[in-house]
């Protein structure tokens, strides 16, 4: 990133081919919405390039991305009043030749169900479980990208796990 600062244009491209989807997954995971996050990622990417001037190389990169990624985002729900729309994850897809079979079914029915539950979650708690289950950084990553303590990082782990769990278990009943 900074030789894309110093001038190196064309360095973005590979920024973009490294990191878009991770950028892409950490986005779905927040908003559940594939259009809407592959033009989320375009606009963090956008921001970045515009904004590169700003990135000073003292930590890391891929924090600089996510708390671009976290403004996009909190532009975007403050623009449209909506906090997560699900795109309607289907429990099974349609397949060429008829049906699923079972063992494609029940993983597709439990990723569902893990959507639905995860949508339930507040902004905050699903967006710390993204950036630690789904992105696997690590504490002291999630730390510095939410401007927080490394303790704190991880009680809200834990709460944000334990609020999953319960609310994954009212949902089998």
């Amino acid at each position: 990133m900074l030789k894309v600062k110093a001038g190196d244009l064309d360095r973005m491209g590979m920024l973009f081919e490294r990191y878009n989807r991770q950028l892409y997954g950490f986005l779905f995971h927040m908003t559940y919405q594939r259009e809407l996050s592959e033009d989320m990622v375009q606009q963090v990417f956008y921001k970045m390039l515009k904004y590169r001037h700003t990135f000073t190389g003292t930590g890391e990169y891929i924090h600089w991305m996510y708390s671009i990624a976290r403004n996009v985002l909190k532009d975007h729900w403050r623009k449209n009043k909506q906090q997560v729309q699900h795109e309607g994850v289907e429990a099974a897809e349609t397949m060429a030749g008829g049906l699923v079979p079972d063992e494609q079914f029940e993983k597709k029915q439990a990723k569902a169900e893990l959507h639905r539950a995860m949508e339930k979650l507040s902004e905050s708690q699903r967006e710390i479980l993204a950036l630690s289950r789904f992105q696997e950084l690590k504490c002291q990553e999630i730390a510095e990208i939410l401007g927080m303590t490394e303790g704190t990082v991880k009680v809200r782990i834990h709460r944000a796990m334990q609020e999953l769990k319960s609310i994954y278990v009212k949902m089998e009943r």
